[in-house]
């Protein structure tokens, strides 16, 4: 049986490939949901693990929902009404619920076309690093569908509301140089490049200690909804942390010396 996500790493650096290539690199089948989940955990884990990269097999980085599935009424999309709203909520939902646990940065090395709910999840990461070759449409209305996986929540976020809502209300794709010009990828590579890129940034964020870039990147997150007080409470309370770590005490002796 093929693993649809397949782990390796370099370094510090983790890189996670959804490995469904014959299927789109879909997202809702279970097996991936899961295999995702322990990915996170395992990651969590390890503070040997600085950054994880995440990237599709083949041609595309994820078609998001299995479109086949959907027009066969197959799986969760043969359900009644009600049973696949649980489905959702135990299914794909189970993707952003473990990216909020997971407390790494997160890249995604967008290496063709994020469709749906693959858009949403490139959305989901905390960098986007795109080929020339990616594209990124938020396509769900296009089949009478709306983002069944938090993509409403994340896309504005990323590119404000109104650029959001025009994706979302056409369900229109995008190539990777709008993208890079409304701020949804941070930079677009030649295509030969991506993974070269993708690993060069996340080695860089990887060299700086495991503490400290775990509770920036919580607070960071947390910053995005929390209130300012409640963000200065929550610096305030893990800065002594982080002070009293033995790698900023060797940092800053070493930046004394330069």
């Amino acid at each position: 049986m093929t693993d649809p996500l397949l782990v390796t790493q370099s370094g510090a650096v983790r890189t996670w490939t959804i490995n469904l290539p014959h299927a789109g690199n879909a997202i809702t089948d279970k097996a991936f949901i899961a295999a995702f989940e322990a990915a996170v955990g395992a990651a969590n884990a390890d503070t040997g693990v600085g950054a994880v990269i995440l990237t599709g097999a083949g041609k595309i980085f994820s078609a998001g929902g299995n479109v086949k599935e959907m027009a066969d009424r197959k799986g969760m999309f043969g359900l009644d009404a009600i049973e696949q709203r649980y489905a959702y909520v135990d299914g794909i939902q189970r993707i952003p619920r473990a990216l909020a646990r997971l407390e790494v940065p997160l890249i995604a090395a967008v290496n063709g076309a994020a469709v749906g709910a693959g858009c949403d999840l490139a959305m989901m990461c905390d960098i986007r690093v795109a080929s020339e070759k990616a594209s990124f449409a938020e396509s769900f209305v296009q089949l009478g569908l709306v983002p069944g996986d938090g993509g409403t929540w994340f896309l504005q976020r990323a590119i404000g509301y109104e650029r959001a809502a025009e994706m979302t209300f056409t369900g229109d794709r995008i190539d990777a140089a709008t993208a890079l010009s409304w701020g949804l990828v941070s930079r677009v590579v030649p295509h030969d490049e991506l993974l070269t890129a993708a690993d060069d940034l996340a080695q860089r964020i990887a060299a700086n200690p495991p503490h400290a870039l775990r509770m920036a990147k919580r607070l960071l997150q947390e910053s995005r909804t929390g209130s300012l007080e409640s963000t200065l409470a929550m610096a305030a309370a893990m800065q002594p942390l982080a002070h009293h770590d033995g790698e900023h005490e060797r940092r800053i002796e070493k930046w004394r010396t330069v």
